[in-house]
């Protein structure tokens, strides 16, 4: 699957108005989960000691804080993260920068880890993460009419309140996000047929084969991961699919194929009617399954204009903000000048008389003299010895690169060390360089 798809305009009914045009009741009504227990394996070793939802993204950001602040900026303030795999990293992330909704005000982030609550059993599949809280769900006052079903591990800006009218006024069982993607791509999705008026029709998650939409052989139409549901519905069809032993508990697989097949009313909701600053009419969505989407969504970020607009007041992602002085660069003589051009530079660095080309840098990374960074990404916390070349990379949290250290310059020989992408993209990981960071017995 291509990570950095560009959605297509899709050709749906109009987006149905509500009554409120301000979506905010709905909001109110609204309880979201975000499924965040996956580990991203396709992103290798930066997931070895985080689940993919906690990989930073953009500088200062985690991966979840676009889904979280896509519903607070759209006024959903009851969410609810499950959490399974190596979820230290998100758990502390999540306590440190979300902890700001007033419970007071009934509004709350809370973690529901997978622990055994309805069997011995971990969570099995993505309806099953949402099954084995029910009785959470069903706890909260006032008791909510809509339950928002959300990817963790994606990167875009959508307001839900219009996702959330278009499915009430279409009097939908279910409401299904969609875009276009190319065929090729679409073998790592749900792919679905419409009618005429948006009802789906069909539905095949992750085909082999997937069938492009009528008269086209080169795109079809993909689920995005991003469900509505009336909760009282919702809840009748987890307690359904739990008592099925012949299911595997996944929305993809097993509860929107059998809602399809039993006739009920399953919509198509077009990403494009609700995505938030879309630049010349294209919708912005990234999964930065792999290293190389990664890198390259992350160095989107530099170019003059980005695809994604971090600068937007009106819809700003929100994040733990560190408490760190602002960039410094320091020398400025011929041949040791601290400068970045084309780069984004975080809090808490210091480029000491070295230069940086068309990288992005998180927060507290040293840069020694006499260095040259060009096209990388450099994780939070790394120091980076001086007379050192990197190229084309990303480096890892919390590396210490010795003086005189070469990356990206030589394939042949960062393969006998670290990991090449087939894009010749070097990733680097304190476990490569000997500074393991975790210490086991």
């Amino acid at each position: 699957m291509n990570e950095n798809v560009q959605p297509q305009p899709l050709d749906l009914p109009p987006l149905v108005e509500s009554a409120n045009p301000s979506g905010g009741g709905l909001a109110r009504n609204t309880v979201a989960i975000v499924l965040a227990g996956g580990r991203g394996s396709r992103l290798g070793p930066l997931t070895d000691w985080r689940a993919k939802p906690a990989v930073p993204f953009a500088g200062k950001f985690r991966i979840i804080d676009f889904s979280l602040s896509n519903c607070v900026n759209s006024g959903i303030r009851r969410i609810g993260i499950a959490t399974q795999y190596k979820a230290q990293s998100l758990i502390r992330h999540i306590q440190r920068g979300w902890s700001f909704l007033d419970g007071r005000f009934n509004e709350f982030v809370e973690l529901l880890p997978a622990q055994q609550r309805v069997t011995a059993d971990w969570y099995k599949g993505t309806a099953d993460a949402v099954y084995q809280n029910l009785d959470i769900l069903r706890s909260h006052r006032p008791r909510p009419e809509h339950v928002l079903i959300l990817a963790g591990d994606h990167i875009y800006k959508m307001d839900y309140t219009r996702l959330l009218a278009d499915h009430v006024a279409r009097e939908a069982d279910m409401t299904i996000v969609c875009m276009e993607v190319p065929v090729a791509d679409a073998r790592g999705f749900g792919v679905m047929q419409i009618d005429e008026s948006g009802r789906i029709i069909g539905f095949q998650e992750k085909p082999r084969d997937p069938r492009p939409l009528p008269g086209r052989t080169d795109i079809a139409l993909a689920s995005m991961g991003i469900y509505a549901f009336d909760a009282s519905f919702l809840y009748g069809e987890l307690i359904r699919d739990a008592a099925e032993n012949a299911s595997s508990h996944d929305f993809g697989h097993d509860i929107i194929p059998h809602l399809i097949g039993g006739g009920y009313k399953v919509i198509a909701h077009r990403f494009a009617d609700s995505c938030v600053n879309m630049i010349e009419d294209r919708p912005y969505w990234r999964d930065v399954g792999t290293i190389d989407a990664f890198w390259e969504a992350n160095l989107d970020l530099t170019h003059v204009t980005p695809d994604l607009n971090l600068y937007d007041e009106q819809w700003p992602i929100w994040t733990y903000q560190e408490q760190l002085p602002p960039a410094k660069f320091v020398f400025d003589e011929e041949g040791r000048r601290g400068v970045a051009v084309d780069s984004l530079v975080s809090g808490g660095c210091i480029i000491s008389g070295s230069t940086v080309r068309r990288s992005l840098l998180f927060s507290s990374v040293r840069v020694h003299s006499y260095c040259v960074i060009e096209d990388s990404v450099v994780l939070g916390n790394v120091d980076i010895g001086r007379n050192c070349v990197i190229r084309r990379a990303v480096i890892d949290k919390d590396c210490r690169l010795t003086p005189g250290t070469r990356i990206g310059v030589d394939p042949a020989v960062d393969r006998l060390r670290f990991h090449v992408t087939d894009r010749g993209i070097t990733l680097v990981t304190p476990d490569m360089l000997g500074q393991p960071v975790h210490h086991l017995p």
